[in-house]
């Protein structure tokens, strides 16, 4: 089977010039590649040499198959139980892989020298030794469809305003493969992967989509519209009688009662092939952004999102908009709505699973229900993860993983579902993975002990990790020089834990990359105001990882961790586990064939012993000892027998 990355391969090689005019971080170059020079702490390289070299070592590794396939297919393998064996890299690629590499000045997007120092799939390729070092085997992509620049909150499009979740975004194309496209080169990335045997998972929004979505073209019914002079006070309403949560069915009364709901319904009108079916007819057949002209010709706007949790004091959420997943109203809303409202946005329609209509808008569905499976067929992804899953109607949930299952059995589905108790329910639905918040756990040390009651009896895997893409890092928490080591090394090797390393956690990095969860609007000055990404995010903004002045001890410490887990994996996966802890020892083991593994940390404030010992890993180096003291902050792995 050709493989595009042997072109690509093929193409570097013609390429090459030995002109090393292209800045990479030192940790993206590894130990094979000796052709780069320093020059004032900058590292260059030919691009087209070092891509060459890259993609050789991967090379050496793939047999006479079909990578572009999922890796299941590969090793006959139809179950998800992969996931328990895998330690996962996250990734935003735009961020991951961005690098100033003209090596003098600041960041651009695209520089002078024709260089894309934004991210690039060419560019996750050459990253792949070193994410391979991590001993990861599954990457995970936040979303890489194509991305809207209208209503952005930064200088950059979010991931999540998906303009045409069936396209990849163009800015992934690197301009060094300029005789590629970029479906080529996610496709070449995605067999490095296969090759290397590391998995791919992509993130899928199937609730919302940008406000100019390319769908719209097509089918404006699938989308809410208001007037454009109700966007300015446009704002979810309130309803102080009622607490911060989803409202229920007996509290539909007080909420449609309310004279800010009533308001609020009578800024919807209906879509403009409905409004006006000739001049649509026109307007749809125009070049240019089809929300400006429907906004133009109708004086009528797609609204933004808001949150489903009434009196939810966050903001619109002004870059997306909601599908519209039912082509009547909630069934227990209707007696409050007058006969002739259009399809509005309030609590009840957004939470579709909990208040369903009774007209599935089904061409949607069918749509929805095919992209993942798109993304099986022509590239060969290995998993996915449904955000917002937890609004989608069941019926509909359960065509968008069904069609994923029925094309590849092994195809692993991950539930955006943060309560941990749900674990039995996303089971029930078909995931295979729940997201969990270990984060939350970990960032804390008084309540890392309480995150063991909980993994141990979870009927599902769940992201082990101590911070995420929507967090803050675990860096900059509060004692975060000892939580970046002390919170993996617990949470890694917890029962059901699928290990999540988030991309720049392995170098040190203290800026978030979202202010999503658990984090407040000061997160975002963790850097020095003099750094160049002082006060920017990564969902919003062009951001660079500090891949110069990386923590080099929290990185050799990673590595030897997910290193160790793996060695001792059958008698974490199989084993006994026992609850050892303490109010301020954190203590678990797990008992397998004559050996016991002991996993113990202090996070209180005085020195413990353990009045026992064996051979006895410190974060740094193994020795044999009598008895194991622990200072605050220390932690240790046991192995007995």
């Amino acid at each position: 089977m050709a493989l595009i990355l042997k072109e690509i391969n093929r193409f570097c090689k013609e390429r090459i010039t030995e002109k090393r005019l292209y800045a990479v971080p030192r940790l993206w170059i590894p130990k094979f590649f000796k052709s780069f020079e320093e020059k004032s702490g900058k590292f260059f390289v030919d691009p087209y040499e070092f891509g060459a070299a890259v993609t050789d070592w991967i090379l050496k590794h793939s047999k006479d198959l079909n990578y572009s396939q999922p890796l299941s297919f590969l090793n006959s393998e139809r179950s998800p139980d992969w996931v328990k064996r895998s330690v996962v890299y996250g990734s935003l690629p735009r961020t991951t892989v961005a690098y100033n590499h003209k090596g003098s000045g600041y960041y651009e997007e695209s520089d002078a020298l024709g260089f894309r120092e934004a991210g690039t799939f060419f560019k996750m390729i050459l990253l792949l030794p070193f994410v391979k070092s991590l001993g990861a085997d599954v990457i995970y992509l936040l979303p890489v469809s194509k991305m809207s620049d209208l209503f952005k909150k930064g200088e950059a499009p979010s991931p999540y305003s998906v303009k045409n979740p069936m396209v990849l975004d163009e800015r992934y194309h690197d301009p060094l493969l300029d005789s590629f496209e970029v479906e080529e080169e996610f496709k070449a990335f995605v067999e490095a992967c296969h090759i290397l045997g590391i998995r791919v998972i992509l993130d899928f929004i199937p609730r919302t989509a940008s406000r100019d979505s390319d769908l719209i073209r097509e089918h404006p019914d699938w989308f809410y519209w208001i007037r454009v002079e109700e966007l300015a006070d446009y704002t979810p309403p309130r309803a102080e009688e009622l607490p911060f949560k989803v409202p229920d069915e007996d509290e539909l009364e007080i909420v449609y009662g309310k004279e800010s709901v009533k308001r609020h319904l009578k800024k919807f009108t209906f879509s403009p092939d409905r409004i006006d079916p000739e001049k649509w007819e026109k307007i749809r057949k125009e070049k240019g952004n089809i929300l400006e002209l429907i906004v133009k010709e109708f004086g009528i706007i797609i609204p933004p999102g808001f949150s489903d949790l009434i009196n939810d004091p966050q903001p619109t959420w002004d870059d997306v908009t909601f599908l519209r997943l039912y082509l009547d109203h909630p069934k227990a809303s209707k007696r409050f709505l007058k006969p002739d409202q259009p399809p509005y946005v309030l609590y009840d329609v957004i939470k579709a699973s909990k208040f369903p209509g009774e007209k599935p808008n089904k061409e949607l569905w069918e749509y929805l229900a095919n992209v993942i499976p798109h993304y099986q067929k022509k590239y060969g992804i290995d998993g996915a993860r449904l955000d917002m899953g937890h609004a989608l109607p069941k019926e509909l949930l359960d065509l968008i993983i069904g069609n994923a299952k029925s094309y590849d059995p092994a195809f692993v589905m991950i539930a955006e579902e943060l309560d941990m108790s749900k674990d039995k329910a996303a089971k029930e639905a078909g995931y295979d993975v729940i997201l969990g918040s270990s984060w939350y756990f970990a960032g804390k040390v008084n309540e890392i002990g309480k995150l063991l009651k909980i993994a141990g009896n979870l009927s599902l895997p769940f992201v082990a990790s101590v911070e995420t893409p929507d967090t803050p890092r675990i860096r900059a928490r509060r004692y975060g020089s000892k939580l970046k080591r002390l919170a993996p090394f617990v949470v890694y090797f917890l029962p059901n834990a699928v290990p999540y390393i988030n991309t720049g956690q392995e170098i040190g990095e203290k800026q978030p990359m979202n202010l999503g969860l658990d984090t407040d609007p000061d997160m975002r000055k963790v850097l020095s105001p003099t750094d160049e990404f002082f006060g920017k995010l990564a969902f919003f903004d062009h951001y660079v990882l500090h891949w110069d002045t990386p923590d080099r001890g929290v990185l050799r410490f990673i590595r030897n961790l997910v290193g160790i887990r793996k060695q001792f994996l059958d008698v974490i996966l199989e084993g006994k586990f026992q609850l050892l802890s303490d109010s301020e020892l954190v203590m678990y083991s797990y008992e397998k064939g004559g050996k016991r593994l002991f996993i113990v940390a202090n996070t209180g404030s005085e020195e413990k012993t353990l009045e026992y010992g064996g051979v006895v890993w410190n974060g740094r180096r193994w020795e044999r000892k009598k008895k194991v003291i622990l200072g605050p902050f220390e932690f240790a792995l046991i192995l007995q027998g």
